[in-house]
């Protein structure tokens, strides 16, 4: 594989009246938008898949393409398709693009470590309504359409939120709530911290106690749980990823000694980093995929940009 690291993409869209936010076709954002190699990124992503087949890799868990199918990812998370004949619609957007609806990030949270639904009858009918609306409104670019965007991406996550099987518990709310999902998200970026409570309590802005009484009551679990869990998480992601050394896995989620991190690993996932790193590279497929071209409309090298899609004439 020759990498030590995870490519990571960013979303870059010039029209800074539009702010974040893109859709079109597999082919309309670009070929790339297809991509076989692992990476992450640092916006959201929705995709209504109405053709192809193989399987859709998100954390190196393969999931079946059946289309029709939803899929969303969320910053953070680590992907790549192992499909062929992929259509339908990708929906890309910051997540400065939810400021005016805070809910939807726990909601996308929920939708994007969970398997695609695949929506069938008027479930799949309502989904693509609002997928073409969304499209209209991008290309034609009418007086409003920012805001009129913002409202169809709320609608199009609260019809996911709907399909069976795919509904969350009622939120829990209040400040404490607020601050518990703030946390939740610091966790699950990009760019995990990874360290001690103190930490994510500093980045916050309130005492380590607060945070650990805010979460507990939140999710019933206390902060250190849920930090081992994402250490694991991303441990998962380098080992089947990366090339980096397992003493490299360490440091990167935090641990300063290998030895430790072995036995840590070992412990909440029954395996040997080793191991694991054998066992999802086994069937003599790299997970990761291909090296990355230069170029291309979806991802660029290095710190990766995704065009907009331009407006039809």
């Amino acid at each position: 594989m020759g990498t030590d690291a995870l490519p990571v993409h960013r979303l870059a869209v010039p029209d800074p009246e539009l702010l974040p936010f893109a859709i079109g076709s597999f082919d309309e954002i670009g070929p790339l938008s297809r991509a076989r190699f692992a990476h992450r990124h640092r916006f959201h992503e929705i995709v209504f898949v109405t053709g192809g087949h193989g399987e859709h890799l998100v954390d190196f868990v393969p999931h079946p393409v059946r289309p029709p199918q939803l899929c969303v990812l969320v910053p953070g998370q680590v992907h790549a398709w192992a499909a062929t004949g992929l259509t339908g619609q990708v929906v890309l957007f910051g997540d400065e693009f939810l400021r005016d609806a805070p809910g939807d990030r726990a909601a996308l949270q929920w939708l994007g470590h969970r398997p695609g639904p695949t929506p069938t009858g008027a479930d799949a009918d309502r989904l693509a309504t609002v997928l073409a609306e969304l499209t209209g409104e991008y290309r034609q670019r009418a007086a409003g359409h920012v805001d009129i965007l913002r409202a169809l991406l709320h609608v199009l996550i609260r019809r996911a939120l709907r399909l069976p099987g795919h509904s969350p518990a009622a939120p829990v709310l209040g400040p404490r709530a607020t601050l518990a999902r703030e946390f939740a998200r610091l966790l699950a970026g990009p760019d995990p911290l990874l360290g001690p409570v103190a930490g994510y309590a500093h980045r916050l802005g309130v005492s380590p106690s607060g945070l650990a009484e805010a979460v507990r009551q939140a999710t019933g679990a206390p902060p250190g749980t849920w930090i081992r869990r994402a250490r694991v998480l991303e441990a998962r992601r380098l080992l089947a990823g990366t090339d980096l050394t397992v003493a490299a896995v360490a440091a990167r989620v935090g641990i300063a000694d290998a030895a430790y991190f072995c036995r840590f690993f070992r412990r909440q996932t029954g395996q040997s980093p080793g191991g694991y790193r054998r066992q999802v590279r086994a069937p003599g497929r790299d997970p990761a995929g291909p090296a990355p071209r230069a170029g291309g409309k979806h991802h660029d090298h290095g710190e990766q940009s995704i065009d907009r899609v331009p407006p039809r004439p």
